[in-house]
């Protein structure tokens, strides 16, 4: 009979670095009326510069929309060009607006077990991912979010629905974030 191994105890979550609330919004947005959740933890938010790139890269393509539409309609007399455009037009400009409620409905909370993410304002969706679960960890930057200073975290498993993105993390905050998670995933491997 082999001898029983003493039971390693669970280590704590490792304190969160202050970096990642360093110039993001103060609260995340609540939707009117909803319940609040009863989890542990803090929530964290992502950088107000995201809007900004996003209000940008939203631009350029209503700017590339309009410019395309001029050409066929005065280089080739196609009038019927704007009707499509037109409807192009109309969801980036509602995209335009909504965009910084969106931003501030984005948010993540480091628990014990797992990180929990929340995106949206009409359709929430709200997900926890287990740390010892995740495969990888990826810090991602377009050239507009590289020159705002902001980046996407991304993380994968096993599971193609639990994969997270976080856009609009400072790029501090993105590598304290991404080198927590791996340290925590590595003393909580799981089997698969």
């Amino acid at each position: 009979m082999q001898p029983v191994q003493p039971v390693q105890p669970v280590q704590p979550v490792q304190p969160v670095p202050s970096v990642l609330d360093e110039g993001t919004y103060t609260q995340i947005r609540e939707p009117r009326g909803a319940a609040r959740l009863a989890l542990d933890g803090h929530w964290h938010q992502i950088s107000p510069r995201y809007v900004t790139s996003q209000l940008l890269q939203n631009a350029v393509v209503f700017v590339l929309i309009v410019i395309a539409a001029l050409v066929l309609s005065l280089a080739f007399d196609q009038t019927w060009v704007w009707i499509p455009a037109g409807i192009l037009l109309v969801i980036e400009l509602i995209t335009l607006v909504i965009l910084p409620r969106q931003a501030k409905a984005i948010g993540y909370m480091l628990r014990a077990d797992d990180i929990v993410f929340r995106k949206g304002i009409l359709w929430q969706r709200i997900i926890a991912v287990p740390y010892g679960r995740m495969q990888l960890v990826d810090i991602t930057q377009g050239p507009l979010d590289r020159a705002f200073g902001v980046s996407q975290l991304k993380m994968v498993t096993a599971a193609a629905t639990t994969g997270v993105q976080i856009p609009g993390l400072t790029q501090a905050a993105a590598e304290a974030l991404r080198d927590t998670l791996i340290d925590v995933a590595e003393t909580r491997r799981t089997g698969l």
